[in-house]
């Protein structure tokens, strides 16, 4: 697996360190659980994917260009139109890893993240960023694997793979609301 880091923001780096390994750690990590619960063969071949680290301005333009709808969202992904898309993929081509007769890397498809709108998500939603980004970069990849969540059972299997490969990671449930404060309860913070 070959990971492509663009970084169009710079502001990214003044609140994550090493996007490189950020990246590495939540694709990896995601390839690996859904190959080992057998949802994805195992990867044969080079398969390469681009990440974009962007600002709003930039996400807001393809968000409009590319799906018609106006302002930055979260993450994007563009898979590979020219490449099958499901969880298929990972096994499609012929030969192993670094193996020279398995041609040049495929591609399945290229993640683009909002800074301003994942910081703002993040704060607004008491996560820390990283945590935040390695959930929307796993997000991410699952819609270049064919996952979606145009209904509510696309959403809680997506959901639930998210959940999972977070928890691999040591990141807690994205999706649990951490409950209201009422009065008379202690905060953790003090």
């Amino acid at each position: 697996m070959e990971i492509a880091v663009s970084l169009q923001d710079a502001a990214w780096t003044d609140r994550l360190e090493d996007l490189e390994n950020l990246a590495e750690r939540s694709v990896g990590s995601a390839l690996a659980y859904l190959q080992s619960r057998s949802l994805a063969e195992p990867m044969k071949g080079v398969v390469e994917i681009s990440l974009l680290f962007a600002d709003d301005a930039t996400v807001a333009e393809m968000n409009q260009a590319y799906r018609g709808r106006s302002g930055p969202t979260n993450v994007l992904s563009f898979p590979n139109m020219e490449a099958p898309h499901n969880v298929e993929v990972l096994g499609a081509a012929g030969g192993l890893p670094g193996d020279p007769d398995a041609g040049p890397p495929r591609l399945l498809g290229d993640i683009v993240l909002a800074r301003e709108t994942v910081l703002r998500e993040a704060a607004e939603q008491e996560k820390p960023l990283q945590d935040h980004t390695l959930h929307l970069l796993i997000h991410g990849l699952l819609h270049l694997l064919g996952y979606d969540h145009e209904n509510d059972a696309e959403a809680e299997e997506m959901e639930a793979l998210e959940v999972a490969v977070l928890a691999g990671l040591g990141v807690p449930d994205p999706y649990r609301r951490r409950p209201a404060m009422t009065p008379g309860m202690i905060s953790e913070e003090n």
